[in-house]
């Protein structure tokens, strides 16, 4: 005689698709997750760009003849002057490359960089005839940038003077 298999609860039916819907909310629930991660991350950045940039504004009103240089009254000035002015380009160049990368609008960003760029461009020229290498230090987008604007103005050595406005 064989023992009889008694029938299956109406609820254990469901068990199989109650575990498949479990999963499937779980993926749902990982992918959110993760979304929420990239979004933060690039919160982040975008947040980092600005307070940077504007680290270089700030530094810009606080330094206007860093801002629109006269390169002969720098270099008169002494090494220690050349050096701030240098560290003043270095901060510019870095807040446009984390603001051409990290923020949207970049078009409007690298016009912006470009525009004051241009006041930059014969020390850049200088700096990159005695080390060539300088550029490297950047981002290929921010070396584009200084070579477009460069070729853009006209400013090439040896004696690196802007002839295109």
């Amino acid at each position: 005689m064989a023992a009889k298999i008694p029938p299956t609860p109406w609820y254990a039916k469901f068990g199989n698709a109650a575990q498949i819907a479990s999963a499937v909310v779980a993926i749902f629930g990982f992918a959110a997750i993760l979304f929420q991660i990239n979004e933060l991350r690039s919160n982040s950045r975008a947040t980092s760009a600005r307070q940077t940039y504007l680290g270089y504004m700030d530094m810009a009103f606080k330094n206007p003849s860093f801002a629109e240089p006269d390169m002969q009254k720098i270099r008169a000035a002494g090494n220690d002057e050349r050096i701030r002015y240098e560290m003043f380009v270095n901060y510019f160049l870095y807040a446009c490359e984390e603001a051409m990368i990290s923020l949207d609008a970049k078009k409007a960003w690298h016009d912006a960089c470009e525009y004051d760029l241009k006041f930059h461009l014969a020390f850049l020229c200088e700096k990159l005839k005695d080390e060539p290498d300088y550029l490297a230090t950047y981002n290929r987008v921010t070396q584009e940038l200084v070579k477009s604007a460069m070729a853009r103005y006209g400013v090439a050595a040896p004696d690196c003077k802007m002839r295109k406005s």
